[in-house]
């Protein structure tokens, strides 16, 4: 993960994804070298000089003003969350050392997980698990506490099968990954998660480049348990207050549907099965790296 350029890159991976069509220009004149616009459109649609967005994308300049940020959002058709997330990257932050995300979860929370009969867990802004219930660990053993959700899906074939529609599931972790890093390019941690996955995948290190920030709540995971067939569960995703960082994600199902039927039986599997597995991460224990045995 760059950190020396992250406006300039983000800038150039969305001016590429963006075609003439989209803002009403024409083909052009001569070959593209690129699929998108050029840097003097971008330039000329956003009301700005051409050297003055080529310093944007070089990294030699900085610090636009919000108005410039929300003509190339409106250029490069951004929404909201992306928009926030591009004015992100253009802020000066703090070189004091950033304040770990918190690993201990609270005492309610982990009493309301083992109260809820559907998959639940929380895991914080890198998506490790720092705890989970029954349900959730019977419908995947990677979200075990300890393990972390994007080195499962990009890096166990196991976990991919899982998802029906895989790409399309992946394309929405990496955007939301980067929506809930709040622009914050030069976290270590983060860093460092994502270059492992760029060497180890070639499909999380291409969709990462593409710089795409979602943030979908409420969303239908279409899932493929090898247990109990296809599930359509709704998948929400809660902020824990006062834990930095922290999601409680519950995944549940249309009541009468045929995958709260197939939701009910994987809770008679969870009971019946011995699961030795603490509910979450013990003061001290380390975040177990993948595969998760």
């Amino acid at each position: 993960m760059d950190a020396t350029n992250p406006l300039g890159d983000f800038l150039r991976a969305r001016r590429e994804q963006t075609r003439p069509e989209d803002v009403g220009l024409g083909p052009g004149v001569g070959l593209r070298r690129v699929p998108g616009l050029r840097r003097e459109e971008v330039a000329m649609l956003a009301g700005i000089s051409a050297d003055y967005y080529l310093r944007l994308e070089q990294g030699r300049e900085r610090h636009p003003s919000v108005q410039v940020l929300d003509a190339l959002a409106g250029v490069l058709r951004l929404d909201p969350e992306a928009t926030a997330y591009m004015i992100g990257l253009s802020r000066a932050r703090s070189r004091r050392a950033s304040r770990p995300a918190a690993a201990r979860v609270p005492a309610s929370i982990l009493h309301l997980l083992r109260q809820l009969s559907m998959p639940a867990f929380v895991q914080n802004r890198y998506l490790d698990i720092l705890a989970s219930n029954p349900m959730a660990r019977a419908l995947s053993p990677n979200l075990a506490p300890g393990a972390n959700r994007l080195r499962a899906v990009f890096l166990d074939e196991a976990e991919r099968e899982l998802f029906r529609d895989w790409r399309q599931a992946m394309q929405s972790v990496v955007g939301q990954m980067r929506a809930d890093s709040g622009g914050a390019t030069d976290d270590p941690r983060l860093t460092a998660l994502v270059g492992e996955l760029s060497l180890k995948s070639d499909c999380f290190r291409q969709l990462w480049a593409r710089h795409e920030v979602r943030r979908r709540e409420g969303i239908v995971s279409r899932l493929h348990h090898p247990e109990v067939g296809d599930l359509d569960l709704y998948c929400d995703k809660l902020a824990v207050a006062g834990a930095d960082g922290q999601l409680l994600v519950i995944y549940h199902a249309e009541p009468g549907t045929e995958s709260a039927r197939s939701l009910a039986l994987l809770g008679s599997i969870a009971a019946s099965s011995a699961d030795e597995v603490p509910d979450s991460l013990r003061p001290g224990d380390p975040a177990r790296l993948y595969p998760l045995e």
